[in-house]
This record gives C-alpha cells, structure tokens and sequence, in this order.
C-alpha cells in the first residue's frame, strides 16, 4: 500500500490494518523480506494513529465564559473537576 493510501485510512481502518500486522508477525509464519515490509507499513500506520489521536485530543477544549463575558477555551485534560 502506498504511503499515500495510509493517509487517507480513518483511524479506525489504520489500526484494524496495524492489528493484523502485529498477529501477522507475532505468528512467525512470514517470510523475512516480507515481515520486513509488514514492519515498515506497521510503523506508518502506528504514526498516523497517534498523529490522528494527536489532532482529537488538540480539538477537545472546554468553552468558558469569563466574567466580562468574554468567550475562551481551555484544552481539555488542563479542566479541574
């Protein structure tokens, strides 16, 4: 699979990909050369599901309005329950 074509998976179908891989070369049944590969696509498709976690995570903030009535936001994990 091109590297363009990883860019473009969802999270979702890049970590389904990412899981069979690992089955894959966990099972011992694959040919060197091509564990190789598999390992090289593994890391592409590990760096985009924590590119793609990455960018969630910088989306989720909390809306507060401060006394002057101002609008602000605040990242998520920095809220205090």
């Amino acid at each position: 699979m091109p590297e363009n074509d990883i860019q473009n998976l969802s999270f979702e179908d890049a970590l389904i990909q990412l899981e069979n891989i690992v089955r894959e070369l966990e099972s011992g049944r694959i040919k060197l050369d091509d564990a190789v590969k598999a390992y090289e696509k593994a890391v592409a498709l590990k760096q985009l599901c924590e590119k793609k976690l990455k960018d969630a995570q910088l989306k989720i903030e909390k809306i507060e309005i401060a006394p002057n009535g101002e609008m602000t936001t605040t990242p998520l994990d920095k809220v205090e329950e």
